[in-house]
């Protein structure tokens, strides 16, 4: 008796096999193609329709543009139009988005979806753009990043060669598919390797929105599906792993990898997550290089560090400091005719080590200059200040002031200013006088995407925040809770 096909993506409710999944694809493939579509959006849940419009757009020879659904109103319009978008996939709730245009019916994996044209102008594109991400950076306008087929497929085989050792079979998508790590790393390289994708709605995995996270929906998402791998963002495995600590629970030992970025992690993170059964492991990456460059791996390992460079990816420090990184390189910006250089610059200050490790320490625009003439990297302090069990996030200040300040959000809402107060205490005497954090305020909420305090991946707005706490910030210090 023959045994069923192995699974090659499943959602808990049903699964398809590799030929099962081909036929979708080539079937949804067939509808753009007689669509006369030429870039193609995507705005849905995850789930098996998000990976076959995927896999569907690239087989057609189409330009994919997938969106976040926590995107607002303006920036999808913005998107929509600076990418020269002619065709949207997704629910049907869509459609009122763009009344008058015409719509068409599209199953796919066995969800109802619309299918609408837009009369967008055709935009002129990189050639051999294939996929088009947008991220908010640092303002609330997202800029388009484009790739060609090329890049992603060097990215894939780099990760399927360094994650060979591990033998990962399942991996559970914890993060938006339409975003580019884990489109890349947590899609298009498992796929590659023949293992299992579990594509969850987000909130099966406890997210809703970019920024609002239960761990005790991840912890019950990842015992029940036993995944080898995950993608987590570190405010994610902080708040996972903390839960873990204070119920007295462990990650499931089926995993093998948790793979963390977007942001820096520390030290304290990594140790803390291991603690209660989490295989966390740092790395580092950016939408200008098709995600993830370096990571930690088993066996090549420096908590601190964001890992070594990837087979696919070179990566080398300026004389200014600056990380650059070559070898899978986008193909330009919306907008911008200017080809990318040989060498990336990151806006990313580090160092790499004579192990090989690559040590990020913050961004280059965002090196503060106190008024004693010291330069301090905030993200260096914002991670010694996350470190701390108490500490959610955390966004430094102090540009021309004798002293730093902070705005703090901690770990669960309850907790007292006495206990930011000891962790602002405890982060300082890490750190040397010149970065101590002299004064700081208690946020008025959560950083968050929705509010403009935060990008997707959750690095801080910081001018946002600023301006939400100057008169906070502008106080007789707190520091003496």
């Amino acid at each position: 008796m023959n045994a069923a096909p192995a699974p090659l993506l499943s959602n808990g409710r049903q699964s398809f096999s590799r030929a099962e999944l081909d036929a979708e694809v080539n079937a949804l493939a067939d509808v753009l193609r007689a669509q006369g579509t030429r870039v193609i959006a995507t705005l849905m849940d995850n789930g098996p329709a998000w990976v076959m419009a995927d896999l569907a757009a690239a087989q057609a020879g189409l330009v994919h543009v997938p969106l976040p659904v926590f995107f607002t109103a303006q920036q999808i319009g913005h998107a929509l139009q600076a990418a020269g978008v002619d065709t949207v996939l997704g629910p049907w709730a869509l459609a009122a988005r763009w009344p008058g245009a015409p719509t068409q019916d599209c199953e796919v994996a066995g969800q109802a979806l619309c299918l609408q044209r837009l009369p967008m102008l055709p935009v002129a594109l990189p050639a051999g753009t294939a996929k088009i991400t947008f991220t908010s950076g640092t303002t609330g306008t997202p800029k388009g990043v484009c790739l060609d087929g090329e890049a992603l497929q060097a990215i894939t085989r780099g990760l399927v060669q360094a994650l060979a050792p591990l033998d990962i079979r399942r991996h559970l998508c914890a993060l938006p598919l339409a975003v580019l790590l884990e489109n890349v790393a947590g899609l298009m390289a498992p796929l590659a390797h023949g293992a299992e994708c579990i594509v969850l709605p987000l909130q099966d995995v406890g997210l809703v929105g970019s920024s609002s996270f239960d761990p005790a929906r991840l912890q019950a998402a990842v015992v029940r599906h036993q995944p080898h791998s995950m993608i987590l963002l570190p405010q994610m495995l902080r708040a996972w792993a903390a839960w873990l600590a204070h119920t007295g629970e462990r990650a499931p030992a089926s995993l093998r990898m948790v793979a963390v970025g977007g942001a820096s992690v520390g030290t304290p993170l990594v140790e803390a997550a291991r603690a209660v059964g989490i295989p966390a492991f740092e790395g580092y990456g950016l939408s200008e290089g098709a995600s993830v460059q370096t990571l930690n791996l088993p066996g090549a390992d420096r908590p601190g560090s964001a890992g070594k460079p990837l087979p696919h990816a070179r990566v080398r420090v300026s004389a200014e400091g600056e990380i650059e990184v070559a070898g899978s390189l986008f193909k330009g910006y919306l907008g911008d005719a200017a080809a990318p250089p040989a060498w990336w610059p990151t806006g990313d200050l580090g160092h790499i080590d004579a192990d090989g490790f690559v040590h990020v320490r913050g961004r280059r625009k965002h090196v503060l200059i106190t008024a004693f003439g010291r330069n301090v990297s905030p993200e260096w302090v914002e991670t010694a200040l996350r470190g701390e069990p108490a500490v959610a996030q955390a966004v430094v200040f102090g540009e021309a002031q004798p002293a730093l300040s902070a705005v703090l959000w901690p770990t669960r809402a309850e907790l007292p200013d006495s206990a930011l107060a000891a962790a602002v205490e405890r982060a300082n005497a890490t750190l040397p006088d010149y970065a101590q954090v002299h004064h700081w305020v208690r946020a008025s909420a959560p950083f968050s995407a929705e509010a403009g305090m935060s990008t997707a991946n959750g690095r801080p707005q910081r001018e946002a925040v600023f301006h939400l706490h100057a008169d906070a910030l502008a106080a007789p210090a707190i520091g003496t809770h």
